[in-house]
């Protein structure tokens, strides 16, 4: 019977199941795999495959080695690249079947949609990417399960939009994961806490990290946007309620703490730019009304001020995450602005 136990192909050193090199000739142990998809990479149709490619490759690799860190810039180089493509490769965002964008107007947030404009195109598909994550059965359950708690809490019209923002706030991380050719899971809903995404593999690059972190609040923002629509539409106060509560939870997701969207936006900006953010949150605060709108933006001011003041940042400045991470704000305040149709007795 064969020996199950893996050898160096060069030495004959008897190697541990997670080893990535030869700890005595340092061959590296997927230097085979390591070849294809090296090859894959530099033949890929565009830039999505090649990244999905290279990022695979990175997790056969030890950190900190030379082959490493040649290919952690080409991730970071061919993310670039993906960023200033006016709209999605062939093989960005797609799964099963193909969508075509469909033109979608939306005044308030237009600067906002010029920057980001890729990952907003996606938004307003056939559909078919909002399906996906429907199609795992632990995300239909877990949504279900979510949807029940919230019901018995709020009833049932409140509790439906709610499950299905967070949803959409959610497949936004993983459609802009997906476009930097990051594996990511479907999303899992946490009953009281929201949901969350697995991933597979690390971004490395706190510019990319940014962008998928601020693409949840951007969906989350046309969820809140179309909410208010079918307000306007209908004249019923339950889909202004909602837009409000989609809102409030997408302005609470920009706080700069580490296992929060903001946190990931903020890592992307230098100290100056830190407070930037600050001194514009404070800007926008002046100008808000809604004491839901401003006390979250005051809390928004001190987390910021204090990652500013202790946190590393990067030398080299973002100014598209600092430009989207404010126009979120100001968007989702705005939203706040709107009067509660249903306010407590």
């Amino acid at each position: 019977m064969p020996d199950p136990t893996p050898h160096c192909p060069t030495c004959g050193t008897e190697l541990a199941p997670n080893l990535l090199n030869c700890p005595k000739c340092r061959r590296l142990v997927h230097s085979d795999r390591l070849n294809a998809l090296a090859d894959a990479a530099t033949k890929a149709a565009n830039p999505v495959e090649a990244l999905v490619a290279w990022r695979e490759a990175l997790g056969l690799l030890p950190a900190g080695t030379r082959q490493y860190d040649t290919i952690q810039a080409k991730i970071t180089e061919l993310g670039q690249v993906v960023d200033s493509l006016p709209s999605p490769p062939p093989s960005a965002a797609k799964t099963n079947g193909r969508w075509t964008p469909t033109a979608v107007g939306l005044g308030a947030i237009g600067l906002l949609a010029w920057k980001f404009k890729t990952i907003l195109l996606l938004v307003f598909t056939k559909g078919k990417v909002l399906l996906l994550g429907l199609t795992k059965a632990s995300t239909l359950t877990s949504m279900m399960l979510s949807f029940g708690v919230y019901w018995t809490a709020f009833g049932w019209p409140l509790a439906l939009g709610l499950v299905i923002s967070i949803y959409i706030h959610e497949m936004g991380h993983v459609v802009a994961l997906t476009r930097y050719g990051v594996k990511a899971s479907a999303p899992m809903f946490i009953p009281g806490l929201g949901a969350i995404i697995r991933l597979r593999q690390s971004l490395g690059d706190p510019r990319q990290d940014a962008r998928c972190g601020l693409a949840g609040p951007l969906w989350g923002l046309v969820a809140a946007l179309g909410s208010y629509a079918l307000n306007l539409m209908t004249g019923l106060p339950i889909f202004l309620v909602i837009a409000r509560l989609g809102a409030f939870i997408n302005l609470f997701n920009l706080l700069p703490f580490a296992t929060l969207d903001g946190g990931r936006a903020f890592r992307s900006m230098n100290k100056s730019q830190r407070w930037l953010a600050v001194l514009g949150l404070g800007a926008i605060m002046t100008f808000s009304g809604s004491s839901e709108a401003s006390g979250l933006l005051a809390l928004l001011m001190i987390a910021g001020a204090l990652s500013a003041l202790a946190g590393q940042a990067p030398k080299i400045a973002d100014r598209p995450g600092l430009f989207a991470y404010l126009a979120l704000a100001a968007v989702m305040t705005l939203i706040l602005e709107i009067p509660d149709p249903m306010p407590p007795r």
